[in-house]
């Protein structure tokens, strides 16, 4: 019956409802200029959705980023923690987080080397978002690694002409709370402004023990002349989170629980009791640094330089079981006449990084062309190092100061862009991108990997990789009349290799660089009250790395290049507003994604557990892993005077966590509501506002999961498929009330 109330929710939401709004206009001096240079706008042949700064603020108790794109077209996320707060992710079109691009104020927020964006370092941050903008797609050209399928823009906020001071606080399921402070001097003297925030979240997560403990800040200095604007900008976060990514497999499920984690698993009592190591967590601490400068010299040419620095330092520390000990550099040692070649330790990797460069854009605007000329000059190093801490029973003596394995990191990314948009006719827009980027990564020292292939030490690293990409876009927009546009567009992007890639995979091979061409072609009606939208895209992928199934000399899952595959949709957008304060958005994406001739390597063993070889299974055209065909979201909002309350539901279709198609590996559907109410007062004296609210996740108590693994291997014979998965389950009802004053 709550699948049915849920989805029911769903279709209603599914009527046409408000238009996606173009954001916030660009025509203030500071932060102008890098807005410029990397947004898309109303004439820009490409798929994108805005969030103002009043949105974000709505739905912001708490949860990552991700949580507040849910939404969205074509968006999927997953918490490790099963509610929002810790390790999250989200995948667009299916694209995982490895290849959405992430800037904020157009500096590059991905990991160099993981090309991911780990939002749990960055806690709070849609605090001090102004606005952003997701582009679906390879989108405009911009900097930094992983823009290969979908980019998300992020800008801070912009300075305040008059003080103020907020003050928000959430409490709720799960022992969550968050606490933020907010504070701005104005515009002091004519010219300087400061902003300060400081943000605290701490939550106990739906799944055992995935408890997070996260702080972070954000600081602003400016200077505001008549043309010339200036902006320093610090902020960052410190995290402990408890692991939760192993996920649990049904069986685990079945016999402890849906919020089972086994992470930090030592051993079982006589009396069946399992314990766990407590210090089982991942630490980090990273502070980001810019130096923003824009210029205007006209009315039509303006400038902007961005200058940029990032430390991270963390590690994290696992308990691992009846482990082999030369794995770890260590020696066999003898017990009461046996020799002792396993035990259980404790184990700590860890990482020291540096991302530095700077970015700029020279831009041009007038009642007819649009132009931007810029690029960026980045430079990454970063130290891997691991250590073993303990080891049970272990009678040698451990030096707490020796890595059992060390590795540094270098890496150079430099990219120099040219677009334009120009109106060569009545409503005739043409858009036009070139991108040239270069790429130097270079790695060397030794592996965290024991190498078995040679039975020598660990696994050695020396590569030195070169890149040149040359990523062209063009396309058309048609503005037929004030209310009509149709456009389309063409893109080429590329993408060189992951850190794991080369890491995981063969000793002997090399991954090779993605291609990606991409297809857009749209349609949208805007009237004074209501919005309809269609998008269709086609990414043909060359050379896209995905999960083979295979393992390479040592046991570790590799990635392979596979020479076709692709993604094709459709984007459907709609919506109204009423007098009466009744707003209604809905998206559906429906969408094929395929490996074109995937071959798929599984491994057996026989009754004794011995290894037998590995067999080739073609299974011709499959799914790609991750990735539904059918994603809905709608969002219902009703505003009277002070009250406001919003009903959003998603739907994704069900999806693989394989490329094998294999139905054991499958993701359910599920569909999910979110109830959020709030009032807001206006008092007349002290305090400017008050909004109180509750937020009611789940509202219909689905049980679902939203991520996960999958496997194979074969009993005796190839014919005996055993099929192995783990689940990452979601909380069911939950809520974080909150309240807000601003003064």
């Amino acid at each position: 019956m709550k699948r049915i109330v849920s989805t029911a929710a769903l279709v209603v939401g599914l009527i046409p409802c408000v238009a996606q709004t173009e954001g916030d206009s660009i025509h203030q001096i500071l932060g102008e200029a890098s807005v410029i240079a990397t947004r898309a706008t109303s004439t820009t042949p490409i798929a994108f959705t805005n969030l103002s700064r009043e949105q974000i603020s709505r739905s912001n108790h708490g949860q990552d980023i991700p949580y507040l794109l849910s939404v969205t077209p074509s968006v999927v996320v997953t918490s490790d923690a099963g509610a929002g707060i810790g390790y999250t992710s989200l995948r667009i079109r299916g694209v995982d987080a490895t290849r959405i691009n992430v800037t904020a104020n157009g500096i590059p927020v991905n990991d160099a080397e993981s090309h991911t964006v780990f939002w749990v370092n960055m806690p709070d941050f849609a605090s001090s978002v102004k606005d952003l903008q997701l582009q679906r797609g390879v989108g405009t050209s911009t900097n930094g690694a992983g823009a290969f399928g979908a980019s998300l823009n992020l800008q801070t906020a912009d300075f305040s002409y008059k003080p103020y001071a907020e003050l928000s606080a959430s409490m709720g399921s799960f022992l969550t709370h968050k606490q933020t402070l907010r504070i701005g001097t104005g515009l002091l003297k004519d010219h300087w402004t400061f902003d300060l925030r400081l943000s605290n979240i701490g939550t106990d997560g739906y799944i055992d023990r995935a408890a997070a403990k996260l702080h972070s800040f954000y600081t602003q200095a400016a200077w505001v002349g008549t043309s010339t604007s200036a902006r320093l900008i610090a902020f960052g976060g410190k995290e402990q989170t408890y692991h939760a990514w192993n996920y649990a497999s049904r069986e685990e499920m079945e016999a402890y629980g849906r919020r089972y984690n086994s992470c930090g698993y030592m051993y079982t009592d006589s009396v069946g009791v399992q314990h766990f190591y407590d210090d089982q967590t991942d630490n980090y601490v990273q502070t980001n640094v810019q130096l923003l400068l824009d210029h205007r010299f006209t009315n039509r040419w303006s400038a902007h330089l961005g200058a940029h620095y990032t430390k991270g330092d963390g590690y994290y520390q696992e308990y691992k079981t009846d482990r082999k000990l030369i794995e770890y550099g260590m020696q066999p040692y003898e017990v009461n006449g046996e020799t002792v070649k396993r035990a259980d330790l404790v184990r700590k990797k860890a990482m020291d990084n540096h991302f530095s460069g700077a970015v700029f854009s020279v831009n041009y605007r007038d009642t007819k062309l649009r132009a931007s000329l810029g690029g960026a000059a980045n430079k990454y190093v970063g130290d891997h190092f691991g250590k073993v801490l303990w080891v049970k029973n272990y009678l040698g003596m451990l030096d707490p100061n020796d890595d059992y394995y060390r590795n540094e990191a270098r890496k150079t990314d430099a990219n120099v862009y040219a677009r334009a948009e120009y109106l060569f006719a009545k409503g005739l827009t043409a858009y036009a991108d070139l991108q040239y980027r270069y790429i130097r990564y270079r790695m060397e020292g030794t592996n965290d990997k024991y190498n078995s292939y040679t039975g020598v030490g660990m696994q050695g690293l020396d590569m030195d990789e070169h890149f040149h990409f040359f990523n062209p876009k063009a396309g058309v927009n048609w503005q037929i009349s004030p209310r009509w546009r149709l456009y389309a567009s063409v893109a080429q992007a590329h993408k060189e290799p992951t850190r794991n890639n080369y890491t995981d995979g063969y000793f002997t091979e090399r991954p090779r660089a993605e291609r990606l061409t991409d297809y857009e072609v749209g349609a949208a009606y805007q009237a004074s009250k209501w919005h309809v939208a269609a998008n269709l895209y086609m990414m043909d992928y060359h050379n896209q790395l995905v999960l083979t199934g295979e393992l390479n000399e040592i046991g570790e899952a590799v990635s392979a290049n596979v020479p076709r595959s692709y993604r094709a949709g459709v984007e459907l957008q709609g919506g109204f507003s009423l007098p009466c304060g009744l707003e209604w958005t809905a998206n559906l994406t429906l969408s094929r994604n395929r490996i074109r001739d995937f071959k798929e390597t599984i491994y057996g063993y026989d009754d004794e557990w011995n290894d037998l070889p590995g067999v080739i299974v073609d299974h011709g055209d499959t799914h790609i892993a991750f990735s539904p065909e059918v994603i809905a979201g709608s969002r219902l909002a009703y505003t009277f005077k002070g009250l406001r309350a919003e009903l959003q539901t998603q739907y994704v279709g069900k999806q693989y966590m394989s490329n094998a198609d294999v139905r054991e590996h499958q993701l359910d559907d599920y569909c999910v509501s979110n109830l959020d109410l709030s009032y807001t007062f206006e008092p007349r004296r002290y305090v400017k506002s008050i909004r109180v609210g509750v937020a009611v996740y789940n509202l219909f108590n689905a049980e679902y999961e939203t991520n996960g693994w999958a496997s194979s291997s074969y009993l005796n014979t190839p014919d005996n498929r055993v099929n192995y998965t783990g689940y990452a389950a979601q909380a069911g009802t939950n809520f974080l009330a909150n309240l807000t004053l601003r003064f």
